[in-house]
């Protein structure tokens, strides 16, 4: 990946919506070869998909919570069955594998704090393997940004 296909990336994550002509402008290249780097960025998996940013507040899902879990034993059958109950979980919008005193970190959305107790009772507790859960709400959100930093502006 050269810094040309860095640019392109930067502009689609600004705008994913942009079309190739308005795209190829914004990083000096002619269309034909903008549109062979989108589709070699896409069939590497470097670009994964395109979508929507949508107002969680607006959809309905006022309340953000972080969740750190952290598992009774670490064993193959235990880590596999956890990890395949969460990704089925659909309030679950994120789910990380975390170093430190907890396992994972999971984002949350709920429409209510009652909603989220129940998710919490029929969901997550229904979860077998889990030794401790550690429960954060957020208050609002002070940033949300989605372009990655400019390689050049990173130490080596």
């Amino acid at each position: 990946m050269d810094s040309t296909d860095r640019k392109i990336l930067r502009e689609l994550q600004e705008n994913g919506r942009l079309t190739n002509q308005d795209l190829a402008a914004r990083v000096n290249l002619s269309p034909s070869p903008c549109l062979r780097r989108v589709r070699l960025l896409e069939e590497s998996g470097v670009i994964q998909g395109y979508t929507a940013l949508v107002d969680p507040q607006k959809y309905g899902l006022p309340i953000d919570v972080f969740v750190q879990i952290r598992l009774e034993r670490h064993g193959e059958q235990t880590v596999r069955e956890f990890e395949s109950r969460v990704q089925e979980i659909d309030e679950i919008l994120d789910f990380y594998l975390m170093t430190g005193t907890m396992d994972y970190l999971l984002h949350i959305v709920s429409t209510s704090l009652h909603a989220y107790e129940l998710f919490m009772r029929e969901k997550l507790h229904k979860i077998p393997g889990i030794a401790a859960i550690e429960t954060s709400f957020a208050f609002g959100r002070v940033k949300r940004k989605k372009t990655f930093p400019p390689m050049h502006s990173l130490p080596a």
